[in-house]
């Protein structure tokens, strides 16, 4: 059974109350915007507020790009969308230099990259050289031409998709470029009666077109330093490292968690903790997060996706839960 952790100070401050109006808002937005899973919709808006960047691994027509506008649209950000294709270079993602004749000077021109919430379709479509060239804005931020650096627009969030299923012509993720998503997960098929609310709501309108920006960047922009002050105690990281050891000398793996794996389950963990209406976290949410977070980090020796997340679940029932 799993042990829940209590808090140690019974009370709420105002701003955690003034947090949790916040996420309930946007929740609820979401929720009448799009049909999602309520796990799967925790962790996509965990990963914003843990300032990571999320890939969806799932077959076309399962609402990704619905998912990606309406939450752009929840909370008044732009939004840009890069359809990734083998030609596709570099600096059509991250822009470049251009000559102004009339100035008589070079002018840097924006790429698609400089958005809020940035719609990267079929990520594996693109070849090698331009999957690398967002390796600097997903992780720090920016993006360099010529020898300057420009910073991207915050709060910055990429959502990534690839087919799993269709894989001709495609360049795989390597290892680097994924350790750079805090999670990856897939949307998967609606269940019978989710999908007749699909058809219902889409009978007579798009359904973005009722979707209101309920929240302001600034509101994301303090959940995400909220976030960072939600107390992981000391047994809860020792909980985290005992799985990301486990990993790296399971039987089945080639290469396991690395530090900075177990850095970014920590983060969501912080996050799916304010999403539950709470300072501090606890085993359920590391439970919660583990797979989406830790599965395609893992080189398996079969390299298939199902053994890596079997792989957590199992050293998820094998780790003893830590109890206060």
């Amino acid at each position: 059974m799993l042990q829940t952790y209590t808090a140690t100070n019974g009370h709420h401050t105002p701003n955690h109350n003034n947090h949790q109006n916040t996420i309930n808002t946007l929740t609820t937005a979401m929720r009448e915007a799009v049909v999602i899973d309520d796990v799967k919709l925790k962790l996509l808006l965990a990963a914003l507020l843990a300032k990571g960047h999320i890939l969806l691994e799932d077959v076309p027509g399962l609402g990704k790009t619905l998912v990606a506008k309406a939450l752009a649209k929840s909370i008044h950000a732009t939004f840009k969308r890069i359809q990734c294709t083998p030609d596709l270079l570099p600096g059509d993602i991250t822009g470049g230099a251009i000559y102004n004749q009339r100035e008589q000077r070079f002018e840097f021109l924006q790429g698609p990259i400089f958005g809020n919430i940035v719609l990267v379709d079929e990520i594996n479509r693109a070849s090698p050289r331009t999957q690398s060239s967002l390796l600097e804005s997903m992780a720090e931020g920016q993006v360099t031409s010529d020898g300057t650096t420009h910073e991207l627009p915050t709060p910055f969030f990429i959502i990534a998709t690839q087919n799993p299923v269709e894989m001709a012509g495609t360049f795989p993720l390597p290892e680097a470029q994924l350790d750079r998503f805090i999670v990856a997960m897939n949307l998967g098929y609606p269940t019978y009666e989710e999908e007749i609310s699909i058809l219902e709501r889409e009978e007579h309108a798009n359904p973005l077109d009722g979707v209101q920006a309920v929240i302001q960047l600034e509101d994301i922009l303090r959940l995400q330093e909220a976030a960072k002050a939600v107390s992981v105690v000391r047994p809860l990281k020792e909980y985290i490292v005992q799985i990301t050891t486990a990993t790296r000398t399971h039987a089945d793996v080639v290469v396991g968690v690395s530090p900075r794996g177990g850095a970014a389950l920590q983060r969501l963990v912080q996050a799916l903790a304010l999403i539950h209406g709470r300072t501090f976290a606890t085993p359920d949410d590391i439970k919660l997060a583990a797979p989406a977070v830790l599965a395609h980090r893992l080189l398996t020796r079969d390299r298939r996706p199902e053994t890596a997340q079997s792989v957590i679940e199992q050293v998820l029932a094998e780790t003893r839960v830590p109890v206060e």
